[in-house]
């Protein structure tokens, strides 16, 4: 499973070199995953919990990127007029962007959506068990670098 960006600079097969039919994707505005509740369902969350225990799926990527429209406007606080996106996004304290292409605060972002995702019960239960791997990745639109989260840092694939 592929969980990314509803932006379409993010080429899933060009990023992962799979066959079509292979991924089973989904995209997000800012590649969010809300948050584990059964008394608000949402279309999200009923597609990771299809993907884990329907399909099997073995391993899911967050894939982040740079220029992230809605990461940026997250830290920049840009989204008063959007109420929706602003709810959907569920900013905290607005954080100050470091340039153009936030990669600091990008791959902030993944470790974030990374937290959420482990905390679906079933997602938890299927990592515990060995039968599903869990990644975060970062998209560097302009260099076309893919790294992964690691503990401290994103490193290069």
């Amino acid at each position: 499973m592929f969980i990314t960006c509803a932006d379409s600079r993010i080429v899933t097969a060009a990023i992962t070199g799979a066959e079509p039919g292979a991924l089973f994707e989904l995209r997000t505005a800012g590649n969010v995953i809300p948050p584990y509740s059964l008394t608000a369902p949402s279309s999200e969350m009923a597609t990771i919990e299809f993907a884990v225990l329907q399909l099997g799926v073995s391993e899911i990527v967050v894939c982040g990127h740079s220029h992230c429209g809605a990461v940026g406007a997250l830290n920049a606080g840009g989204i008063d007029h959007l109420p929706a996106m602003r709810g959907w996004l569920r900013p905290g304290q607005p954080r100050q962007a470091s340039g153009p292409a936030m990669r600091p605060e990008g791959q902030e972002h993944v470790r974030a959506q990374l937290e959420v995702l482990l905390a679906y019960p079933f997602v938890a239960e299927k990592v515990a068990e060995g039968s599903l791997r869990v990644h975060g990745w970062f998209y560097d639109i302009e260099t076309g670098e893919v790294s992964a989260c690691a503990e401290h840092a994103f490193l290069p694939l």
